[in-house]
């Protein structure tokens, strides 16, 4: 029964490990219409993309739900962009796991700042396709200066 088990779970294991190229692709193309809402502070876009009970936490430990990102939309700051660098892909079933780094270009009232961040982010497949539930960023932290 051990035995048995044990293949089991290698096999569910391995399957996540490397998801089909096609569940790849369209994870892959919600995380880009999530980017491009973003920057393009398309709400209606990007209000498909998030799930109505999203958990979305900052960098800077801001926790917000679907409404609260949504409303952010309309603040000074602006994503101008976002750049996803070494995403890797794991499925289970109907969720996607996804995380990587992102260097993610703000412009807060004239001032131009670029964070970067490790991101996990967690998708689940519905009926409207494949949609954001949580977010986790984790920003790295700053280059050490010499002091002369």
């Amino acid at each position: 029964m051990t035995k048995w088990m044990l293949v089991l779970l290698s096999a569910a294991v391995l399957s996540a490990a490397s998801p089909d190229p096609k569940t790849e692709k369209e994870v892959l193309a919600a995380m880009e219409a999530y980017k491009q809402a973003l920057i393009k502070k398309d709400a209606a876009a990007l209000s498909k993309i998030l799930s109505d009970d999203l958990t979305y936490t900052h960098s800077s430990n801001l926790h917000q739900d679907k409404a609260a990102v949504l409303a952010s939309l309309n603040g000074n700051t602006v994503a101008e962009a976002i750049d996803f660098k070494d995403l890797k892909i794991r499925v289970y079933g109907n969720t996607a796991v996804v995380n990587g780094d992102i260097d993610f270009r703000n412009n807060a009232a004239g001032k131009v700042s670029v964070s970067k961040l490790h991101v996990l982010h967690v998708l689940v497949k519905g009926p409207q396709g494949w949609q954001l539930v949580a977010r986790q960023a984790t920003r790295y932290p700053e280059p050490a200066t010499e002091k002369k």
